[in-house]
């Protein structure tokens, strides 16, 4: 029997508190968002980081402290390459978040 309702469990923590860095996805499925965000800019970054922690989920997005790896694509962590809208984890995230966004007004 399915639920008739859509639930989304991933725990969101909202204890960063670094300039430049508004949410993060965890490996461990988690998420963490910017202390000082509310409203409408939470709720952007919220549907953000879910698109990561799917993409954790499904095995194509990965990360350490030296790599990021997308569909066995290895990419070198910087403050360039962190968070770049060029690439396509990033892509992604991006359109499903608006895709949402639009969805629901």
């Amino acid at each position: 029997m399915k639920s008739p309702y859509n639930v989304d469990w991933t725990p969101v923590y909202r204890t960063l508190d670094e300039d430049g860095v508004l949410g993060v996805a965890n490996k461990n499925c988690t998420m963490r968002v910017h202390k000082d965000l509310t409203g409408e800019e939470l709720e952007k970054v919220i549907d953000h980081e879910r698109v990561h922690v799917d993409q954790i989920k499904r095995g194509d997005l990965d990360y350490d402290d030296n790599y990021m790896y997308w569909k066995n694509k290895k990419i070198k962590r910087s403050e360039k390459m962190d968070g770049n809208p060029k690439l396509a984890h990033e892509k992604e995230a991006n359109n499903k978040a608006i895709q949402k966004r639009i969805k629901n007004k």
